[in-house]
């Protein structure tokens, strides 16, 4: 095998039914658009290509495809009951403080107020704490400018979702 060869969990993706192929993409990220997107350009010979395509998509993301996708995120420390990608993305306050965990709770309330919709962050890696400070920090921001940065939350986050579907053997 060449290093050239399309990776065995990219292979399965390429092969799938369509219908099975979008349940797929839709559970890496709730958009419609973006998965239709992604369905639309298979097969894929490479992950690079897959990741090229899922950015170009999240770039060109409605204000209410973003809605879509966001809705699909559960709030940083409550993730959602029995889903082991939730758990895993925000292991980063599974051991967090009671106070910690309360006060992100607060803060989760305050930006949805303000935003209408879930603080989006790539949690992956991220401790409590750095996740309490970027909503501190983000909080501040116009609605214009925490949506780009939503935007390239969501596309990190995509990256590492594709990942795991199309690079498993």
């Amino acid at each position: 095998m060449t290093s050239t060869s399309t990776p065995p969990g990219l292979t399965r993706f390429n092969a799938l039914e369509e219908h099975a192929a979008l349940a797929a993409l839709h559970e890496a990220c709730a958009s419609t658009a973006w998965a239709r997107r992604l369905l639309a350009a298979r097969p894929y010979s490479t992950s690079d290509e897959l990741y090229a395509v899922s950015d170009a998509a999240t770039a060109e993301l409605t204000a209410e495809d973003l809605g879509e996708a966001m809705a699909g995120h559960p709030p940083i420390g409550r993730p959602k009951e029995g889903d082991p990608t939730s758990a895993r993305e925000q292991r980063g306050m599974a051991g967090a403080t009671e106070e910690l965990k309360a006060e992100m709770l607060e803060l989760n309330l305050a930006y949805q107020e303000k935003f209408g919709h879930v603080f989006l962050i790539c949690a992956t890696g991220r401790t409590g704490e750095q996740m309490r400070d970027a909503v501190k920090e983000r909080i501040g921001n116009a609605p214009e400018q925490e949506r780009e940065i939503v935007r390239t939350e969501l596309g990190k986050i995509n990256r590492i979702r594709l990942a795991r579907l199309v690079e498993e053997d």
